[in-house]
């Protein structure tokens, strides 16, 4: 009986100390990840946050390609794509889907999270907010929508470009498996506020690359505060709508309402592919100008800080003989653009060793671009 009030009252301490040091998110990665049975945050936790809807309208499904689904993937792709724990696994060529297919009880409808393929989005609306006049420039600083920067050193220096090309010099350890980082008490906390506002800079931004969770959180709230109404919804008015999405999709959110704009859309492939193809068509949508055309091409030039892998919200491979650029979300999410041969490849799934040895970009990318273009050519 002395033994169990010992662990009571140390597992009570040890709760206690949790709260008073701020870990007290810990409890709900807990809950929402080891006790559900996975080792990490994974692609079907979207009913475990709270989150806005993205409302589609009048959907438009794809077109099939006279060609659909009538030739198997090569044995190579096929063991690669069960190894990485593939969902889905999508190619458009020349805005018609040509081949489509699901493992492991996923479908046409699965809506699993985007993870940081939402980076590219969330910097899509700081290009539609420019478009206009919501946002007057790009190079307006985070400080001007939330003063409280201006007192943290080099803070009043950060631009809203900055934090879309990754060269904040924000204090951010990007690690996505140490609970007691950053990384996992914006994904698990209660409130983004509290875990982007108290971060420090601990450079002149401008000076370097650094991909970072947080730079993009921040450029969600000066989006926010911009727009004042929901980037879920403005999303929906902007994109979703005007793009025909087979879907309502979901953005999970803190609780208060801000959404995770680091990461965390939640929907299916097939509309996951429809923001793959708006970029190869240059911002149009049939007719209609979605987005600016000289801002797609912002984002999908490379930067000189990068190393030429990363422009605004997109990383980029102009090494590969077939050049390509493309979403990248955590455990394998990709939306891959190769315009010479006019394909968009996406791939879902929850792939936990995906190796990076490409100057930091997942192989995996440039091996599905050699198959399917050879495979499609």
């Amino acid at each position: 009986m002395r033994i169990l009030k010992y662990m009571i009252g140390g597992a009570v301490a040890g709760a206690a100390a949790a709260y008073f040091l701020g870990y007290d998110y810990l409890f709900s990665g807990i809950s929402k990840t080891y006790l559900k049975g996975k080792s990490s945050a994974h692609i079907d936790d979207g009913n475990l946050f709270p989150s806005h809807p993205i409302a589609a309208e009048k959907p438009k499904r794809w077109e099939k390609d006279p060609d659909y689904n009538k030739k198997e993937l090569p044995k190579n792709l096929v063991e690669n794509l069960k190894h990485s724990r593939t969902a889905a696994f999508v190619v458009i060529k020349n805005g018609k889907i040509l081949h489509e297919q699901y493992w492991g009880g996923y479908n046409q409808l699965s809506q699993t999270n985007s993870f940081s393929m939402a980076k590219a989005v969330t910097v899509m609306l700081l290009g539609k907010a420019l478009e206009e006049g919501v946002i007057t420039d790009i190079h307006e600083k985070l400080s001007d929508f939330y003063p409280d920067f201006k007192n943290k050193a080099f803070g009043n220096q950060v631009t809203l470009k900055n934090l879309a090309q990754m060269e904040a010099g924000l204090d951010w350890d990007e690690n996505y498996n140490n609970p007691f980082l950053p990384n996992a008490k914006a994904y698990y906390g209660k409130s983004l506020v509290k875990a982007l506002f108290s971060r420090k800079f601990k450079e002149e931004p401008g000076t370097r690359f650094e991909y970072q969770s947080g730079s993009t959180q921040l450029l969600g709230f000066a989006l926010r505060k911009a727009l004042n109404q929901p980037l879920a919804s403005y999303l929906s008015e902007k994109f979703w709508r005007p793009l025909g999405m087979e879907q309502n999709a979901k953005w999970s959110t803190d609780d208060y309402g801000m959404e995770k704009t680091y990461c965390c859309i939640h929907s299916n492939a097939r509309d996951f592919a429809k923001l793959g193809q708006l970029f190869l068509d240059n911002g149009k949508a049939g007719d209609q100008q979605i987005l600016n055309a000289d801002f797609i091409e912002q984002m999908r030039t490379p930067t000189e800080k990068s190393e030429n892998i990363y422009g605004m919200g997109l990383w980029i491979n102009h090494d590969n003989p077939v050049r390509h650029y493309y979403f990248l979300g955590l455990q394998g999410q990709y939306i891959i653009m190769v315009p010479e041969h006019n394909i968009v490849i996406v791939k879902t799934g929850s792939y936990l060793n995906n190796p990076k040895n490409d100057r930091g970009r997942p192989d995996q990318v440039k091996f599905f671009v050699n198959e399917i273009v050879q495979l499609f050519q």
